[in-house]
């Protein structure tokens, strides 16, 4: 046994190894002990172990028992069962078993042959342990006789070589080569058998094989002489050949051999035996003894052998016989199917794999030959795969076309195989095919943009809407999620405005929305799967604010400014329809809801006004009358149009009147509140300065009666006169004579043309007098002498004119334009008229013909001058009161009766740039403070404000174009230039400061423009505290006014309490000398008058030497004075 071990180690020491393009092959000794090492896989194809280990590396066999098993942690190939050469491949060398490595992701495919070489592990052996002949005595030197040869499992050297015959007294092998390479074992007689010497011939046949160490086996050849047997029997041929069907019946006939003896008797019966050493032969096929025919008496099979050769032995009754070869060649028929052995088949693949990948390989076999075994599969139809074979046997499915998941999630691949017989025989086998998805789909809207209403003033919190997507993926890979992508809105995340739910894509508000301050808002909802890496895509959803009625209309004009007064006069001549204002209000809602209507809701005579339902405009409903009452109160309603409607109220005070002090007069009653707020500083100051004049006056007076005294003490102290009281005359009136006897007023009307007047009248010593002017009489008396004067001699007839044609004017009507604000006395054009009659009957005369504009004569209007027809306007016309006019002018001929024509004219009022700019909002309100807050995360063109001006001119002077004056940070806002829309120029920053004032311009298009200022401040600050803090010093001149009344008030009370002290420091000294002079009264001292020295009184002789004039002042209770 240890000899077999060592010879183990020596041709395992020669293994052969061979690899070339997917292929290695391997030699080993058959009989190797388990686990013994066979090659080292990796090495020898050039892999490595982690391709082992994620490929699944694993060896085919293609039978049910695995001889050799693979280490995937070594790659080494290792013996799992012994191995029999004998068992494995019989006689067939060489003999190798043919394995696959089969590898997955990617798949892959290895041959590998192993050789299993033979050693000397059996012995030859005999199948009887004892051979019996019968021969004749009588048989002849070189009389042959057939052994039953020996049988070696071993090949090649190590199969049987050589026989050996002991003793070789009388017989001789001799070793006879037959086709096929095969050899017949002959004894053959060397020297004659002598039966009664010995009767019994005992021989020993050695087989011995070429082995090291070298096996033999024998056999015991008896001999028995038999009396004389002279003749062999002889086969007629040789070798004989037949044909055999496979699958053919059993007792099918295939041929008969024939053998021949000379002899007779029982010498000369032959009888057929079948000679072959194989089992399979000796059961597969019969002979008949007696007429040799052989038949077959198994199943054929072309697949396991398709060759037969037979020994045949033909022997007499006395020992002698002969052999022949029966070659039977066994013809293939299609009966086998080929047989689809899968090797290896992947359940999934992923949708990216590249054309090319094999996802399965088979192994397909046909056992038949020839056409009928060859091969061709094919697949079923429209599948991205194909069939590839890299040998003969091994079929690849390889993925030929791009796969797509999305398209066909799993294929049922049906391979069918056939062979090249007549019928042709096939086999399929189903292979299930899932794809792997590859996350190569990304989410996909249903919409390509969306949009949705809201209404404003939502509660926080409602689902708006919901975007929805879809991935073509699977699983994990179609997972979506909706993510709000990062934006701003006025300046403000968007996250603050919505909110996207990640799972449902429900869009949630976060805000109370208001129409108002936002219309709508764009942003982006992104949507991204679970994949790795993740696929997104994004879409735009806009959502709009729907309005709701939730402001109330603003008036802006008429401006309601708390108690104040601002009152529209409507003349008393004023006609029907006149336009007494116009309410203009705006609604910041939109739609319907900003859709304003007016009604008169309260009104001193409703008879007397309407409101236009629509416009607003304010109009006389019928003629005004002196009885109307100046004083007259509106009360407009504006309503929008919403559900449910909201209003607001302004009050209106007409004034009928013809003159402003009319209007004063009626309306004090309004203004007394107003008056009473808005004068109040006045009213102070007024008290404070006649206090204080009523006190410095009252000081001055005391100190110049203090120094008047003083002097007056002086001057009597120095003069001996004594004081003398003095009395006043009485005097009479005087005039021219001295005494006027009545007392005369005059009231004088003259025009600014009364010096040239020929006829004066005056008044002189109480008499009318009239005065003629000397020219003028002179023309009435050459007037009267040229009148009077008579021809008598003429002899010319003439016809005397009838006034028989009336003027006619040479335009059937006239137009005319006049610029607005011209100066009166303007001519503006002439009509023309002719006559045509004669002399006094064609003297043509133009008047006016009496008409109203506007509830106003037209003659206030325009005159015509009655000579040539010049149109004189009589007043400055005014475009925004009265854009045109029509009148008419009567042409009136001198003829008795007259005769007479008119004409319409019609005036237009050319508009001039008059008017400045009115600015509506912002509303500026004096001292007082409107901020415009502005958020620090404002974003660039964040609109601030809207500056809202008007022109009441019209054209080119009404366009009207904004401006930034000045600002505190210029580089921060910009105002539209037509619209006046203020916003800012960037983003704002907290290094901006809060307070900024801007100072906008609005200018008209005439020539010279006008322009209107309006002063706006805005606090850049996220909160109303900031706001306030900042905003102190603009309130100062509101505070400075509340302080100055304070202080008025203030220092009225301490100059009063000092006037008042002064008084009554007064009256107690004036009472306190009372009080001493009542005490010197009662003195006996006589009065003596004083007269002064230079003056004499004079009575009614009028004898001053000297005129004089006084100047009484007198109150109505003078007569009460001292």
């Amino acid at each position: 046994m240890s000899g077999v071990v060592m010879w183990y180690s020596v041709l395992f020491a020669f293994i052969l190894l061979h690899s070339a393009r997917g292929q290695v092959s391997y030699s080993i000794p058959e009989e190797m002990a388990k686990g013994s090492t066979v090659g080292n896989i990796v090495q020898d194809l050039g892999l490595d172990l982690h391709r082992l280990r994620l490929g699944k590396a694993r060896i085919y066999t293609g039978d049910s028992t695995e001889y050799i098993g693979l280490n995937k942690d070594t790659g080494l190939l290792l013996i799992k069962e012994k191995m029999d050469r004998e068992s494995l491949c019989v006689k067939t060398t060489p003999c190798a078993l043919h394995l696959q490595l089969i590898l997955e992701n990617p798949m892959e495919l290895f041959t590998i042959t192993v050789e299993i070489t033979d050693i000397n592990d059996n012995p030859p052996s005999f199948e009887k342990k004892r051979i019996n002949f019968q021969i004749s005595e009588s048989a002849v030197t070189g009389a042959r006789f057939m052994l039953e040869g020996a049988a070696d499992a071993d090949v090649g050297v190590n199969d049987l070589q050589s026989y050996s015959l002991k003793p070789t007294d009388h017989f001789v092998l001799e070793l006879l080569s037959q086709p096929g390479g095969d050899k017949n074992v002959e004894m053959v007689l060397q020297r004659p058998l002598d039966r009664e010497r010995k009767g019994v011939v005992t021989l020993l046949l050695t087989a011995t094989d070429g082995g090291d160490p070298q096996l033999s086996g024998t056999v015991q050849i008896d001999v028995t002489v038999l009396d004389a047997n002279d003749n062999s029997p002889m086969f007629t041929q040789k070798v004989y050949k037949a044909t055999l069907t496979e699958n053919a019946a059993k007792g099918t006939k295939l041929t008969t051999v024939s053998a021949t003896d000379a002899d007779e008797g029982a010498y000369g019966q032959v009888a057929y035996y079948i000679a072959s050493k194989e089992d399979i032969v000796r059961n597969m096929f019969i002979i008949d003894q007696h007429s040799g025919e052989v038949t077959l008496n198994g199943l054929i099979d072309f697949e396991k052998a398709s060759h037969y050769q037979i020994g045949i032995q033909a022997k007499d009754q006395g020992g002698l016989s002969d052999s022949c070869k029966l070659i039977i060649d066994v013809l293939d028929i299609n009966d086998n199917k080929p047989v689809i052995n899968l090797l290896s088949m992947s359940n999934s693949v992923s949708e990216d794999s590249t054309p090319g990948t094999v996802v399965a390989m088979m192994k397909v076999d046909d056992a038949d030959s020839g056409v009928n075994g060859q091969i061709q599969c094919i697949i079923n139809d429209n599948i991205p795969f194909a069939l590839t074979s890299s040998s003969s046997n091994f079929i690849s499915l390889r993925i030929e076309q791009q796969l797509d998941r999305e398209k066909d999630a799993e294929y049922n691949i049906s391979v069918t195989c056939s062979d090249q017989g007549v019928p042709a025989l096939s086999s399929s086998a189903s292979l299930s095919l899932q794809i792997s998805d590859v996350n190569d789909n990304a989410p996909v809207f249903e919409k390509t943009n969306y949009e949705a209403c809201v209404v404003e003033n939502n509660t926080p919190g409602v689902s708006i809407f919901s975007v929805k997507a879809s991935d073509a993926d699977w699983n994990q890979n179609a997972r979506v999620s909706y993510i709000l992508e990062d934006s701003t809105v006025n300046g403000v995340s968007v996250s603050s405005y919505v909110s996207v739910q990640p799972d449902s894509g429900v869009i949630t508000a976060m805000r109370s929305f208001d129409y108002e301050t936002l219309k709508y808002f764009h942003f982006r909802v992104k949507v991204q799967d679970g994949g790795s890496p993740p696929l997104s895509s994004n879409v735009t959803v806009k959502i709009t604010i729907q309005d709701q009625n939730d402001n109330a209309p603003q008036v802006l004009y008429p401006v309601q400014t708390g108690g104040s007064v601002v009152a529209e006069i409507v003349p008393r001549a004023a006609d029907v329809g006149y336009l007494v204002t116009k309410v203009v209000a705006v609604d910041v809602d939109s739609g319907q809801n900003a859709w304003l209507s007016y009604k008169l809701q309260k009104a001193t005579d409703r008879a007397l006004f309407e409101v236009g339902l629509q416009n607003g405009e304010i109009r006389t409903v019928r003629q005004v009358t002196d009885k109307d009452a100046v004083k007259q109160k509106l009360t407009v309603v504006v309503e929008d149009n919403g559900q449910p409607s909201r209003s607001a109220v302004v009050s209106i005070n007409v004034a009928v009147a013809d003159s402003f002090p009319e209007v004063l007069s009626e309306f004090t009653d309004f203004t007394h509140e107003k008056q009473y707020n808005d004068n109040l500083t006045f009213y102070l100051v007024i008290a404070l300065a006649a206090v204080s004049f009523l006190f410095i006056t009252c000081v001055v007076v005391i100190i110049s009666v203090k120094i008047y005294r003083w002097r007056q003490s002086r001057f009597l102290y120095h003069s001996n006169l004594p004081v003398i009281p003095y009395y006043p005359p009485h005097y009479a009136d005087t005039g021219v004579t001295g005494t006027l006897p009545h007392g005369y007023n005059y009231e004088v009307c003259m025009t600014t043309d009364s010096r040239k007047s020929d006829c004066k009248f005056s008044t002189l010593g109480g008499q009318s007098v009239l005065v003629v002017d000397p020219s003028f009489t002179e023309t009435m008396q050459h007037t009267i002498k040229k009148n009077n004067s008579i021809d008598g001699l003429g002899s010319t007839e003439l016809i005397s004119d009838v006034n028989d044609n009336a003027p006619v004017f040479e335009k059937a009507n006239y137009e005319a334009c006049v610029v607005e604000n011209n100066t009166p006395g303007l001519s503006i054009f002439s009509v023309k008229a002719s006559d045509a009659d004669w002399n006094q009957n064609a003297r043509v005369s133009y008047i006016l013909e009496d008409s109203t504009v506007n509830g106003v004569s037209v003659s206030s209007y325009v005159s015509v001058q009655p000579d040539s027809g010049v149109i004189t306007a009589m007043r400055s016309f005014d475009y925004e009161t009265l854009k045109h006019f029509h009148f008419r002018v009567k042409a009136q001929d001198g003829g008795s009766p007259p005769l007479s024509s008119n004409v319409t004219v019609k005036i237009t009022i050319q508009d001039q740039n008059d008017n400045a700019p009115q600015v509506l909002y912002p509303v500026q309100t004096g001292g007082s403070v409107v901020a415009e807050i502005v958020p620090r995360a404002a974003d660039v063109g964040y609109l601030v404000t809207k500056v809202v001006a008007v022109d009441v001119d019209s054209g080119q002077n009404a366009w009207l174009s904004y401006k930034l004056q000045k600002a505190t940070d210029r580089a921060l806002f910009e105002v539209g230039l037509q619209n006046g829309e203020i916003r800012t120029v960037r983003q704002v920053t907290d290094k901006d400061p809060v307070k900024q004032k801007l100072t906008v311009v609005v200018e008209d298009n005439g020539q010279p423009s006008r322009s209107a200022v309006v002063s706006i401040n805005v606090a850049v600050a996220d909160s109303f505290p900031e706001v306030l803090s900042e905003f102190t010093d603009f309130t100062h001149e509101k505070q400075y006014n509340d302080n100055l009344t304070f202080y008025l008030v203030l220092a009225l009370a301490a100059v009063s309490f000092l006037f008042i002290t002064c008084v009554v420091v007064i009256i107690s000294v004036k009472i306190y000398r009372w009080r001493q002079s009542r005490f010197l009264y009662q003195s006996n001292l006589p009065v003596i008058p004083y007269y002064p020295p230079h003056y004499a009184d004079t009575g009614v002789t009028g004898t001053l030497p000297h005129g004089y004039n006084y100047e009484v002042c007198m109150t109505t209770d003078s007569r009460k004075s001292d």
